[in-house]
């Protein structure tokens, strides 16, 4: 599979993306003996020959860990608010590995890092659909008919949701647990689904990502995969 040619040197941790486009435009890199200057140059790892100031370039070994992220982390490589993040979490430091999708940050559970770009596509893209399964703890009570409306799909942002499937493990006055297994991951999507009908997500896990979870890891742990 190809991918841009900056793209591969911030993988193979040679530099951020933005300086190797920097490197790039100084014409420092060479695909297959030849100098291109093209930020968008696509290459395959597999078949083309990368130098940079002509030392030949190595793709590290691919790296997999599942994190079971804690609430008030949030998900990305670095963040401009110097808030904590989930790389801040990994003691690999000298890994250059990114979360695959995104979990918000006041929502707990599990999250996949990966150096591994093909399978984080494919782990991300929505022509895969992809299965997540979350629980989700619900202010006050939801009817049976208001969790078949959620079910069959609400409108966010004048698009319908997919169709889902929702169990519900506890149901009073008080508030109702729900078990919701989607196969997409709009933004906030089921915190947003619940208010659109009437509700409040009081607290949010995911449980399951692509069939793996975090059942045997305390929050705040990960494992390699």
């Amino acid at each position: 599979m190809k991918k841009r040619l900056q793209v591969v040197l911030a993988q193979c941790g040679v530099c951020s993306r933005r300086k190797a486009e920097d490197f790039i435009e100084k014409g420092r890199v060479r695909v297959n003996g030849n100098v291109t200057r093209a930020k968008g140059f696509r290459v395959d790892t597999d078949k083309d020959r990368i130098e940079i100031d002509g030392r030949l370039l190595k793709e590290p070994p691919k790296t997999y860990f599942v994190l079971n992220k804690p609430k008030g982390i949030v998900t990305t490589a670095s963040d401009e608010k110097n808030r904590i993040t989930v790389l801040d979490l990994i003691k690999e430091k000298k890994l250059r590995i990114y979360p695959v999708g995104r979990l918000d940050k006041d929502t707990e559970g599990v999250i996949l890092l990966t150096n591994d770009g093909d399978l984080a596509y494919r782990l991300t893209h929505p022509k895969f659909g992809v299965k997540k399964l979350y629980i989700a703890q619900i202010k006050g009570s939801l009817s049976g008919y208001v969790i078949k409306k959620l079910e069959k799909g609400v409108y966010l942002d004048g698009k319908r949701t997919s169709i889902c499937r929702i169990t519900s493990l506890k149901h009073t006055l008080h508030d109702t647990v729900l078990k919701i297994h989607l196969h997409e991951g709009r933004k906030r999507q089921i915190r947003r689904m619940i208010k659109k009908v009437g509700g409040k997500v009081i607290r949010l896990r995911r449980i399951e990502y692509a069939g793996i979870n975090a059942m045997d890891l305390p929050i705040g742990r990960y494992r390699h995969l």
